[in-house]
């Protein structure tokens, strides 16, 4: 088992950030936000609460046409109202097919504090605000055994590089207070090239 910090971003990669966080979001993974023209990838903040603005599907669109790798970063998942499915499938309505690499595991009190990797079957708990990896249980290899079938499927489709090339779009699941999926997001902006 590892505890680990998220790494830091590749330090000349532009990235903008879009949604009513962005600000928050960019300080946070230590980004300069950039204007989406001149980026080498989008993050685009879908809220549990509030959605995405019709704006910001603009925006959605305008990095379509450029081929900027996107990502979607689902926030505001601790009421319990939304769960991440949930909100994935209606960014997939929203902007375009999304593919969820990860699913969200909750604690006994319903709180979202770790997630499955459904390429490793690895688990990142956070329940600590640290991030620790370990092997998954039998039981949760059975109940991701679709999810993961349907995941692998998407990600086939357009091969190993499909985010890199704009083609499909992760959507990961970010909850500040104890830091869940801050080391997924940052591990895969790191996969970008940057152009400067």
């Amino acid at each position: 088992m590892s505890n680990q910090i998220f790494p830091l971003i590749t330090p000349n990669l532009q990235v903008c950030v879009i949604g009513k966080s962005g600000v928050e979001i960019a300080k946070y993974f230590g980004v300069s936000p950039s204007p989406l023209e001149a980026s080498d990838a989008a993050i685009f903040e879908v809220s549990a609460i509030d959605g995405i603005s019709p704006a910001d599907v603009e925006k959605w669109n305008t990095a379509r046409e450029l081929y900027i790798p996107s990502l979607i970063v689902i926030t505001d998942l601790s009421n319990g109202e939304i769960d991440f499915d949930d909100m994935s499938a209606i960014a997939g309505k929203l902007l375009d097919p999304v593919l969820t690499p990860y699913l969200v595991l909750h604690d006994d009190s319903g709180n979202p504090t770790a997630l499955i990797d459904l390429n490793s079957l690895k688990i990142s708990d956070y329940s600590t605000g640290e991030r620790e990896e370990r092997e998954s249980d039998s039981e949760h290899k059975v109940l991701v055994f679709e999810f993961r079938k349907e995941y692998l499927e998407a990600l086939e489709e357009f091969g190993p590089t499909g985010f890199i090339d704009a083609l499909n779009f992760p959507a990961i699941p970010f909850i500040e207070s104890n830091n869940l999926g801050s080391f997924e997001i940052a591990t895969l902006l790191n996969t970008l090239p940057s152009s400067r």
